[in-house]
């Protein structure tokens, strides 16, 4: 579904990505891992077309991506959740997920998506007429999840998910992501919390310093000698 080949992204002139590739199939939960400044975030914007790639090739579903508008790449069905959750707090959890809907495609199954994600996240219909911004950490996220469900992706990416959960709210979250790929949405997943996401994925990639270091099934790389020394702690 997505294939990067030998892709460089640069922030002016430090160079954030260096000759990354990485590919995610239909149906599968691609987890990408690594410490912080390694360049997932980076790598997830170079996807929707918010930094631009010098070098390499994007393409999903066989489409190249380079140089199209980030509106154009989501209208494609390439949606971002973003590390922290990044809500409009002053409006309703209803209205954000409404703003998920924006893209034209979207617009017009817009309460079949809502139904969608009350069923996924039912306290989210409760919540609908609370301001997004009053919402504890998890529901926020939850909302974020949804929001970007609400504009009917193909391929879901989730940036850091678990970031500020508590443990119990990080294995439910874990567990909503299995159940939204068992809907037939493709996931690819970056996140710190490595056991959880090697559970969960299909694939795993390792990212250090801007370039892929490891790549393989995660049954794999949970297995893996530097894997279980820098990541795992075993």
């Amino acid at each position: 579904m997505l294939s990067i080949e030998k892709v460089d992204s640069y922030y002016g002139d430090f160079q954030a990505l260096r000759d990354v590739n990485l590919e995610v199939n239909e149906g599968k939960i691609v987890a990408l891992l690594g410490p912080n400044a390694a360049g997932k975030t980076t790598l997830l914007s170079t996807i929707s077309g918010m930094v631009p790639y010098r070098k390499g090739s994007i393409t999903f579903q066989g489409q190249d991506i380079n140089a199209m508008n980030p509106e154009d790449i989501v209208s494609m069905g390439v949606a971002l959740v973003p590390e922290g959750r990044r809500l409009f707090g002053t409006l309703t959890v209803l209205e954000n997920l409404e703003m998920g809907a924006y893209a034209k495609h979207a617009r017009k199954d817009l309460q079949k998506n809502l139904d969608r994600v009350y069923d996924l996240f039912p306290i989210l219909k409760e919540r609908s007429s609370q301001q997004a911004g009053s919402l504890s950490g998890g529901e926020q996220q939850m909302c974020a999840i949804a929001r970007g469900l609400m504009t009917e992706p193909r391929l879901l990416m989730i940036d850091e998910m678990s970031l500020g959960l508590s443990p119990v709210l990080v294995q439910e979250m874990f567990r909503m992501v299995s159940e939204i790929a068992k809907t037939g949405v493709t996931i690819f997943l970056v996140e710190q919390q490595v056991n959880h996401a090697l559970k969960i994925a299909d694939e795993a990639y390792i990212m250090e310093k801007g370039t892929v270091v490891l790549h393989g099934p995660s049954s794999e790389i949970a297995n893996d000698d530097y894997v279980k020394t820098v990541y795992l702690g075993k």
